[in-house]
């Protein structure tokens, strides 16, 4: 009971926000760059296209010749898989998250001699490599905020980690229990 009340609360909330600000103010909350990612999306939208082929065909209105992948160690087999896909119609980077091979206490000063993800140095491998549009695979929590908020280019998330529900966490929300 309570926390469907406080839902209902905090949607009256948002709904008057979002009500109050005219047109042209929620115009205003985006810059002539989100807008035209924004149009691109809706322009290479195409009803029954997987995720896959919705970048596929994002990246083709968009004029995108360079994609960088920033992915886990651990789904090396399903990176190939999207860069050999990928290749035929694009150039495509791929950079793992442990890329610079620095140690937990080099990175964070705590104990430790496994080495860091490195999301910063993914970003920078990209930038370098000079890709158009971005693509995480798998990417910690935290280190994807990192790589997302580093990245030079427009980032789209294929795919999630979630290692208890096999990178699904559609099944977490619906397994919530209040």
């Amino acid at each position: 009971m309570k926390a469907a009340r406080v839902t209902n609360i905090m949607e009256k909330s948002t709904s008057v926000i979002i009500n109050k600000m005219e047109e042209k103010e929620i115009k205003n909350l985006y810059d002539s760059r989100s807008l035209e990612i924004m149009q691109t999306a809706e322009d290479a939208y195409e009803p029954g296209s997987n995720r896959v082929q919705e970048i596929i065909n994002f990246a083709h209105k968009a004029g995108i010749k360079r994609i960088g992948i920033a992915y886990c160690v651990t789904f090396p087999k399903e990176v190939e898989a999207v860069k050999q896909f990928l290749s035929d119609e694009f150039e495509v980077y791929s950079v793992d998250c442990k890329c610079g091979h620095i140690t937990k206490h080099e990175m964070l000063g705590c104990e430790g001699r496994s080495i860091m993800c490195n999301p910063a140095g993914q970003a920078e491998y990209l930038k370098e490599n000079n890709t158009e549009l971005n693509i995480s695979m798998g990417l910690c929590v935290g280190h994807d905020m990192v790589f997302n908020q580093k990245s030079a280019s427009p980032v789209s998330t294929l795919v999630v980690k979630d290692r208890t529900n096999n990178h699904n966490p559609i099944d977490a929300i619906n397994n919530l229990k209040f």
